[in-house]
């Protein structure tokens, strides 16, 4: 009977457990950012010849631009030069004492109690510190696409690289606003010039999997008092 009562009170756990995970904000998937690739506007219709040796139809790059990127589906080099630290440290310490005594008297009919019965004293402390280090660094380089252009000379770009090894995969996706003028001779701009920049460095695959913590212990870490 203990048994069955047992197993019974699981069940329901179990199947109340994605409902309160739902309201703990367990599991809840955000929204899908996109870094897909963005081609270029369909080319149009040849122009017919006018007799000319020069023809801005074939293509035209102005001296001052050269071939960097200024087009919707233009690809451009993002140079992945991330590098963060944070250090934060705190102290508290409190001390305080009180104490009080009353003296009885030595003879008569109030004579009661000793004078050692009638004193009282107390004292409280606390000391608590905390700190805290953060350093992150990331470097490499992810090839992205122009996905729109505007016309205070910043351009939004997008895209992702996507690496396969044995046991899974390895995204690292970026997505944020360019100036056309940080633009380099050689089609690149530094991370740290990529405003609003969104920079995810992911994976997906059996070791991916291993490292994630399953989500009924994560739901339990979360109710836990201690």
């Amino acid at each position: 009977m203990r048994t069955l009562l047992l197993a019974a009170t699981l069940a329901l756990g179990l199947a109340a457990a994605p409902a309160h995970a739902q309201i703990l904000g367990i599991g809840k998937k955000k929204p899908k950012e996109d870094f897909s690739v963005t081609l270029p506007a369909a080319v149009p219709a040849a122009a017919p010849a006018n007799g000319g040796i020069f023809q801005v139809s074939d293509g035209y790059a102005a001296l001052y631009e050269g071939m960097r990127a200024r087009r919707v589906g233009d690809p451009l080099t993002i140079v992945l030069v991330e590098r963060t630290s944070a250090s934060k440290s705190a102290g508290t310490k409190l001390d305080s004492g009180g104490g009080f005594s009353l003296t009885p008297p030595t003879t008569g009919a109030l004579n009661l109690f000793n004078k050692s019965d009638a004193s009282a004293s107390g004292s409280r402390n606390f000391q608590g510190t905390g700190t805290a280090d953060q350093a992150n660094a990331l470097s490499g380089e992810v090839s992205v696409t122009v996905a729109a252009v505007y016309p205070n000379g910043t351009m939004l770009v997008q895209g992702q690289k996507r690496v396969t090894l044995n046991r899974g995969d390895e995204f690292v996706q970026i997505k944020g606003l360019v100036r056309t003028a940080d633009i380099d001779a050689n089609n690149r701009v530094p991370s740290t010039r990529v405003a609003d920049a969104r920079i995810a460095y992911t994976g997906k695959g059996d070791v991916a999997r291993a490292s994630r913590q399953g989500w009924l212990s994560r739901f339990f870490q979360i109710i836990s008092p201690f």
